[in-house]
């Protein structure tokens, strides 16, 4: 499922794209989504990524929402070919095309008559509080990486970067988040955004599916140190390592480091 860095390189990517352009035409290709009336002839104002999500606000006030969840995608069409196979959704513009294509039939589309309010109490860009995260983790006996995959609390972070943060921070995926100290909350605050921002710029991390707007692959794996990384030696201190099952999710972390 693309992520925070994934769902931000889209949205700046549309920004430029389609920011103030007029909706020519919604062809809904998959009856499993819902019908987008009286969006034709509507201006895009913004496009914004809420958590993993992003938002298209309309000029009419209304709020045009999508999700990608596991296997959703975004492509950019300027030629206007045929849609490729697995396309559910297309938006045309004066300027190009944007195809949903989604093989597993996840991704999710809906309007709002108004802006949705975010379900996630922080945002790693927009409000990051080491105090207020510290306050809220002290009252959760569940593991880390469990609430930080959490998206009522923090929008965005999936099971790739949540397993980079805490190694780069020596902290074990299986401590108690209420055991995180104030201190351990603020190298966790600086190491998120470092590690998500140089991710945008690196357009995301493609393992398998992840492509950006122009079908090109992210480059973050390339910087990945325990991700993925099974069996192979700790960055930090050479111990191995190793993946374990936690919150039903593959969680990849060096015991020896990471406590």
């Amino acid at each position: 499922m693309p992520e925070l860095p994934e769902v931000e390189t889209l949205c700046r990517q549309l920004r430029e794209l389609i920011t103030g352009k007029k909706i020519l035409a919604i062809r809904i290709l998959d009856s499993k989504l819902e019908n987008m009336e009286n969006l034709e002839g509507r201006t895009i104002h913004l496009p914004l990524r809420v958590g993993k999500g992003l938002h298209f606000r309309l000029d009419d006030g209304r709020v045009l929402m999508l999700h990608l969840r596991m296997t959703g995608r975004l492509l950019w069409q300027m030629d206007h070919p045929v849609p490729a196979s697995h396309t559910r959704f297309i938006m045309q513009f004066d300027c190009g095309r944007l195809d949903l294509i989604d093989p597993r039939r996840f991704a999710t589309l809906g309007v709002q008559n108004e802006n949705p309010v975010p379900k996630a109490e922080f945002d790693p860009l927009v409000n990051f509080s080491p105090r207020l995260l510290w306050e809220r983790g002290s009252k959760k006996t569940l593991p880390i990486k469990s609430f930080l995959l959490d998206q009522s609390y923090i929008a965005g972070i999936g099971n790739i970067y949540a397993c980079e943060i805490l190694h780069e921070i020596s902290i074990s995926p299986k401590r108690k988040t209420s055991d995180l100290s104030l201190a351990e909350w603020r190298k966790f605050v600086t190491a998120a955004r470092e590690i998500l921002n140089k991710a945008i710029t690196c357009r995301g991390t493609t393992i398998s599916d992840w492509r950006d707007l122009f079908g090109q692959k992210g480059e973050y794996q390339n910087h990945l140190k325990v991700y993925a990384k099974e069996g192979e030696p700790c960055h930090h201190c050479g111990g191995i390592i190793q993946r374990v099952k936690l919150s039903g999710r593959s969680t990849y972390f060096c015991p020896a480091c990471q406590i």
